[in-house]
């Protein structure tokens, strides 16, 4: 068998494989959307693509796949460039972001879950205005607010007291735009419990920003529980895309 036959006999099976994933966990979602009475409609997969090649992003995108997610700058900057033909896709920048990486970032993502600090608000604006005003891109850069549910601050997030300040200032940037809440549970909490917290916070939220209807949360352990407390984005890695071919940050 020819070394070309071999890699396209490892493609087919690397298709095969993602659609068996990704069928069982539209199928997974589905379900939980049923369980909690809700439109399977309402919650959306978006595929945590860190850590793999862009050809998997590629095959993805053959299956349907249009939104994906990434958490360094580095990794995901290369991967837009090199995928810059595939259409309508949407870049989600998911991993803590430094403000000097700000500038890079706003030139290609559609959403940053990670938005943990008002200085970070500010330097992302400053960025997205920028982008914007040199035709980089067309729309303001869409932002979640990450909420700490366990107060740590090498996981990210915002303290829930300080939520509402931080919610303001994103949502009254020009170059930004406030789209709702994400968080990550703590790692020894009942995700029921704390996806019930989050729900409460994203209430409270959306008393001043009713605009702000998007819920990021749940991954491949725990999402059904956070579709039951009102997740719209699941984001998931290893259910959909094996496990990591490298192990190093």
């Amino acid at each position: 068998m020819s070394t070309e036959s071999i890699a396209a006999e490892a493609m087919d099976g690397r298709t095969a494989e993602l659609a068996a994933n990704l069928a069982d966990l539209n199928k997974r979602i589905g379900a939980a959307c049923h369980a909690a009475g809700r439109d399977p409609g309402s919650v959306r997969l978006l595929p945590v693509t860190k850590f793999f090649p862009a050809a998997d992003i590629a095959i993805l995108h053959r299956l349907g796949c249009r939104e994906f997610g990434e958490s360094r700058e580095q990794e995901a900057t290369a991967k837009v460039a090199e995928l810059a033909d595939l259409a309508q896709v949407r870049w989600h920048m998911i991993g803590r972001l430094q403000r000097n990486k700000a500038r890079i970032v706003a030139r290609w993502a559609h959403t940053v879950h990670s938005v943990d600090s008002e200085r970070l608000a500010t330097a992302l604006d400053t960025a997205a205005r920028a982008a914007l005003d040199a035709g980089e891109r067309d729309e303001p850069v869409r932002v979640l607010v990450q909420v700490s549910l366990d107060e740590d601050p090498g996981r990210g997030g915002v303290a829930p007291e300080d939520l509402v300040a931080l919610t303001d200032r994103v949502a009254t940037a020009p170059g930004l735009q406030f789209a709702g809440l994400m968080a990550i549970p703590p790692l020894d909490a009942v995700p029921d419990d704390a996806f019930a917290r989050l729900a409460h916070l994203h209430a409270l939220v959306r008393t001043d920003h009713p605009e702000a209807t998007e819920l990021s949360a749940g991954m491949s352990n725990d999402l059904e529980s956070a579709i039951e407390h009102g997740s719209t984005c699941v984001r998931v890695g290893t259910a959909l895309m094996g496990a990591r071919p490298i192990t190093s940050a």
